[in-house]
C-alpha cells in the first residue's frame, strides 16, 4: 500500500494494524521516503509471496541459504 506521510500520521493506528497484512510505503511529494514491514513475517514468505508461481510451498530460510551458499563453493 502506498499512502502519504500526511495520511500516515492522521492514521497511524489504522496503519500500524494494516502492516500486520502488508507492506506499507510512505510518501512525500511524490517520493518513498519510508516502508513500513512487519517484523514477524520472513524474507522467505515475502518472496514466496510475490513469487508464487516459481517459489515451492515447502521452501524455507535454511534451504535458501544452502542454495545461496553452494553456488559459491569451490571444487578441489
Amino acid at each position: 500500500m502506498i499512502i502519504t506521510a500526511t495520511e500516515f500520521k492522521l492514521n497511524l493506528g489504522k496503519y500500524l494494524d494494516l502492516v500486520s497484512k502488508e507492506d506499507i510505503f510512505i510518501t512525500r511529494h511524490g517520493k518513498t521516503i519510508a516502508k513500513i514491514v512487519n517484523p514477524q513475517i520472513s524474507a522467505v514468505d515475502s518472496i514466496r509471496g510475490l513469487l508464487t508461481d516459481t517459489v515451492p510451498d515447502d521452501i524455507d530460510i535454511d534451504s535458501l541459504r544452502e542454495e545461496r551458499l553452494f553456488k559459491y563453493e569451490i571444487d578441489v
